[in-house]
């Protein structure tokens, strides 16, 4: 098993195959040899190596966005009779993020070479998953390209959607207390100790909060280094230990559907795109258990993917959908009576479907209600803190003002 530790990078190959045709394509591996040794397997007899500079990656990043935009242009082109090799040529070559145009570039070139576009595709797993592959697999199988294209691009477009509301909902409040925390570290810091240099003068005992500020403030002066340090090391950590470790990922996203308010957030998103998404490839013909497969890494919640898991299990001895649903224990009652008049009615695609447009409406409201409850907490919250800061402050001027 690879060593998860062994930082990859990008590198780009230019090569021939098998039939003496030229190739190239670009792979994140953990040195030259990788590369050498993965193309060699395939057949391909490398020519170039280049590892790939940030320089070099000045066409931009390839986001999900990105693939999003570029599956419904190629639905809608391939809808209207453009053969498939030119749709790649048009998109590719109008798209203004470099990085995409070489990615289409290759895949096209694969294509060319008797390819079929999901083997193409499968190549690039950083950009088209498990999902992806197999909806364009059963769409070339079926004959019906453009209509699963269709039925992707609807999909993603939901999906983006659903992730751009979850970080709306969580953005107002975030940068709210970054600035917070910035305010108070600097009146710590600066503003604090001019106030303790004028009340030295005083020659009188100072209020309590006061003194406690002061203490305060000396601390962070004295060990401010050693704070921002820990917090720094601290954060990185957690999210370095929260993307390799599976243990860890199934505890947060459990204490994270245990949270109030939010909580309930993460739980309608998630539910949403568990039905959008096994609605999508049960309509495009993929068998129920290779969809549940998909459908578990699309959940984006270490919870629901295990109890994805569990359903495929128990679906494929011969348990029926619903009853798999309900052992898992995560779903609403009213998700599993959906699904259930799916199953007896034949149309569990559409039922599924319904389900996930009733969680996304209600995710909409959710969000919105939110963003209005948060700002009057967070002012309350702000102004107390801040305040309490001020008060504290400014008692032994008061004080003195009394005694005059």
């Amino acid at each position: 098993m690879a060593d998860k530790s062994i930082k990859e990078a990008t590198y780009l190959w230019e090569g021939t195959d098998r039939k003496g045709k030229k190739v190239r394509g670009e792979m994140k591996a953990s040195g030259e040899g990788f590369v050498n040794a993965t193309l060699r397997r395939q057949g391909i007899t490398v020519t170039k190596i280049k590892k790939q500079s940030a320089f070099s990656r000045a066409g931009g990043k390839i986001t999900a966005k990105d693939i999003t935009l570029f599956t419904r242009q190629l639905a809608t082109m391939m809808k209207a009779g453009v053969p498939l090799l030119q749709a790649f040529d048009i998109v590719g070559k109008g798209h203004s993020n470099a990085a995409l145009s070489r990615l289409l570039a290759d895949i096209k070139a694969d294509v060319e070479t008797g390819s079929s576009l999901t083997a193409a595709f499968r190549k690039y797993p950083l950009y088209f998953d498990n999902l992806y592959c197999n909806l364009v697999q059963a769409g070339e199988q079926a004959g019906i390209l453009d209509s699963l294209l269709d039925r992707l691009a609807t999909y993603m477009e939901k999906t983006q959607a659903i992730i751009s509301k979850i970080k709306s909902a969580l953005f107002y409040p975030v940068s709210i207390i970054v600035v917070a925390v910035i305010i108070t570290a600097v009146i710590m810091i600066f503003v604090i100790p001019a106030f303790k240099e004028l009340f030295s003068n005083f020659g009188a005992t100072l209020p309590t909060p006061t003194l406690v500020v002061i203490a305060m403030s000396d601390f962070t002066v004295k060990w401010w280094w050693a704070i921002f340090g820990s917090l720094g090391l601290g954060g990185w950590f957690f999210f370095y230990t929260w993307k390799r470790s599976v243990k860890m990922q199934a505890t947060m996203d459990r204490l994270l559907l245990k949270l109030p308010i939010f909580g309930h957030l993460v739980m309608i998103a998630t539910v949403a795109r568990f039905a959008r998404t096994l609605s999508t490839m049960f309509a495009a013909g993929v068998p129920l258990v290779d969809a549940l497969d998909s459908v578990a890494g699309a959940c984006g919640n270490r919870v629901y993917y295990d109890a994805t898991k569990k359903i495929q299990s128990e679906v494929s001895t011969g348990t029926s959908l619903t009853v798999a649903m309900q052992n898992a224990n995560v779903f609403p009652n009213m998700v599993i009576q959906m699904t259930q008049i799916g199953e007896e009615s034949g149309s569990l695609d559409a039922m599924l479907g319904k389900v996930a447009d009733l969680y996304e409406q209600e995710l909409d409201d959710a969000v919105e209600a939110l963003s209005s409850l948060m700002e009057p907490i967070i002012m309350v919250v702000l102004g107390t803190l801040i305040g309490g800061l001020v008060i504290a402050m400014y008692l032994p001027i008061f004080k003195m003002g009394e005694a005059v």
